[in-house]
């Protein structure tokens, strides 16, 4: 344990809309969710001196900082992966602000994912980086997009446990049924029943249309600070118990099919030691979950990977409204990626941090602690966020 635990917390988050165009560039989306968290913590932006994101963000840490007034920018970091990097940015503000290095650091993810680009496409054309030969290797038996790679991991999976179609419906239909009632959500109002999930059109075997997560355009920020000043500022700390990240023997960058369990859950359970032992809490301390769903039948093997139930358990366990507002282990209630927005997991940090102030549209009763996974089939990370009882 490396003993940051409870020692930073989310002060304040930013959101921008979530839509198909947003009309303005991935910098003006940062800097307009990077505001509103600043905005909603009550610091001055001046007093911004370390920022941390994504590999893959298209926005200059500096050109932000310029934009928001910022003075002196002590600290700055990015994490790789995409959407395995989700709760990375918070692991490094943690320690960060815990030794000193930085006081008030903007975590930050924005993307015209739908109007200026497209992640679902096949993936050709890459610089030969060592990941992009791993791609391109895998490109000559078919697999070029991101549904085909972890399609391939899910078909083993159901082969494994045997998990149906059916049960990947029974996650969509309750992720829109969150989103339905979430008037951020890009399905705000729209629900799924089993029946219109399987009359989708398959992507990539076993994978629906129904079953894979949004094109969006958005951005999101949180700011993070010392947990002793977080107490004294405008909103309820939501403190950082644990972060951590996981790469276990084997796993690749959607491509981890050489190793003895090729399913998405070997980098979730590796991540999940290091936050139940730096936390000091278990499955059952959990009030709730944000589980990754870049495709939602990968939520299955991240209950496993988490601790949630036993192998193979998980198609049984997401039925019966036991994943629902007032179930066992209320999933999801912003409606996830499927349903509210894709922002590379960031949207589903905020809706951790809207549970724990008690402003959730969707609200869970009593919520202390609450898991966030970032995304699987890649090198992961995932958090437990908490507030003081």
């Amino acid at each position: 344990m490396s003993g940051y635990s409870n020692k930073a917390a989310i002060a304040g988050y930013g959101a921008t809309e979530f839509s198909k165009n947003s009309g303005r560039s991935e910098l003006t989306l940062a800097v307009e969710a990077t505001l509103a968290a600043l905005a909603d913590a009550g610091i001055d932006p001046a007093e911004v001196d370390g920022m941390s994101s994504f590999t893959m963000d298209n926005n200059s840490e500096q050109e932000i900082f310029r934009s928001i007034g910022g003075r002196d920018l002590k600290f700055f970091t990015r994490i790789p992966q995409g959407g395995g990097g989700t709760c990375g940015p918070l692991l490094q503000a943690a320690l960060a602000v815990t030794a000193g290095v930085a006081d008030v650091i903007v975590c930050y993810r924005a993307m015209n994912e739908r109007s200026e680009y497209r992640f679902g496409a096949p993936m050709s054309g890459l610089p030969p980086t060592s990941d992009n030969v791993v791609f391109a290797y895998h490109g000559f038996s078919g697999l070029m997009t991101p549904a085909a790679m972890i399609g391939m991991m899910m078909r083993r999976y159901m082969h494994e446990t045997g998990a149906t179609s059916l049960d990947f419906a029974n996650y969509s239909v309750v992720a829109r049924k969150h989103a339905s009632t979430n008037p951020k959500a890009f399905f705000y109002g729209k629900p799924i029943t089993v029946e219109d999930h399987q009359a989708s059109r398959m992507v990539a075997d076993p994978l629906r249309l129904l079953d894979c997560c949004q094109e969006s355009d958005g951005g999101v920020a949180f700011v993070v600070t010392s947990a002793e000043r977080a107490r004294s500022l405008r909103q309820k700390p939501v403190l950082i118990r644990a972060a951590a990240q996981g790469s276990p023997a084997g796993v690749l960058g959607l491509a981890g099919y050489y190793r003895p369990d090729i399913s998405p859950r070997d980098e979730c359970a590796a991540t999940a030691r290091q936050l139940y032992a730096e936390a000091r809490l278990t499955p059952k301390d959990m009030q709730m979950a944000i589980l990754y769903d870049h495709f939602g039948p990968s939520v299955l093997p991240s209950l496993e990977g988490y601790g949630f139930c036993a192998y193979g358990e998980a198609k049984d366990f997401i039925k019966n409204g036991n994943i629902e507002v007032g179930g066992t282990l209320p999933l999801n209630t912003h409606g996830g990626q499927l349903g509210e927005a894709y922002i590379h997991g960031m949207n589903g940090v905020a809706e951790a941090v809207r549970q724990l102030r008690g402003t959730a549209v969707n609200q869970v009763a009593g919520v202390a602690n609450i898991l966030v996974s970032a995304g699987s089939g890649v090198p992961t990370s995932g958090a437990i966020l908490g507030v003081d009882g």
